[in-house]
């Protein structure tokens, strides 16, 4: 009988086969989580990670990444179905989310599945948008209604955390988040043709303090979805 524990099911399933890579996809969520959901992220991190301890021949790892830009749930389709209302709602205009599209996110899965040692937690550099921007992008002609910050919801997401900035290293497009069962000197030196170098202690990597798309890119990436 199958636990009730979708991540441990599927790393029992890959322990009795033949997979010998594993990649959970995780979320913005998972770090420093504030709600119940948040939390169920990042045990499911933890779970991923850990389960390197128990297999020498089989990999585990994570790859983290922000809102895809257009799935269900997400800001834009929300913004599309009040185009017939009075005004765009929004939470708050200081909002600030991460953005990744369908595309972008499967080829960065597909590439950490290549390079993968096991343990670790891949965090590309995406860049951020504003709520607020998103709202003017879609119904530029309607007024904004603010209902403020729903419970459970941050201000702002982040993807790296004070503590996980300790043991991540920074490559060009990507961050690693290293565990312990990974020696930080040997991810430097391997997964590129250059050097990785170590992420500013005592930070994050969070929605607010990016680069932000421009209401011009959001428009253009939205039509296209």
């Amino acid at each position: 009988m199958l636990k009730q524990f979708g991540t441990q099911n599927v790393i029992d399933a890959s322990h009795k086969t033949n997979v010998n890579k594993v990649i959970s996809l995780s979320t913005d969520k998972a770090s420093s989580p504030v709600n119940l959901y948040g939390a169920t992220k990042l045990t499911a991190d933890k779970i991923v990670v850990s389960a390197n301890n128990f297999s020498v021949k089989k990999k585990y790892s994570v790859v983290r990444y922000g809102n895809v830009l257009g799935s269900r749930g997400s800001i834009v389709p929300k913004i599309l179905s009040q185009i017939n209302d009075k005004y765009t709602v929004i939470t708050d205009k200081k909002m600030t989310r991460f953005s990744i599209t369908l595309n972008q996110g499967v080829s960065f899965v597909i590439d950490c599945l290549k390079k993968m040692y096991g343990g670790e937690i891949f965090v590309p550099k995406i860049p951020s948008y504003r709520i607020v921007d998103v709202a003017k992008a879609l119904s530029p002609s309607k007024k904004i209604k603010i209902i403020g910050i729903r419970p459970g919801e941050k201000l702002h997401e982040e993807m790296i955390s004070i503590t996980e900035s300790l043991n991540t290293i920074e490559f060009k497009n990507y961050f690693v988040i290293l565990s312990d069962v990974i020696h930080k000197k040997k991810v430097i030196n391997s997964f590129e043709d250059y050097k990785g170098k170590e992420f500013k202690p005592y930070t994050t990597y969070n929605s607010l303090e990016n680069t932000y798309l421009t209401i011009k890119q959001i428009k253009e990436m939205s039509a296209k979805l």
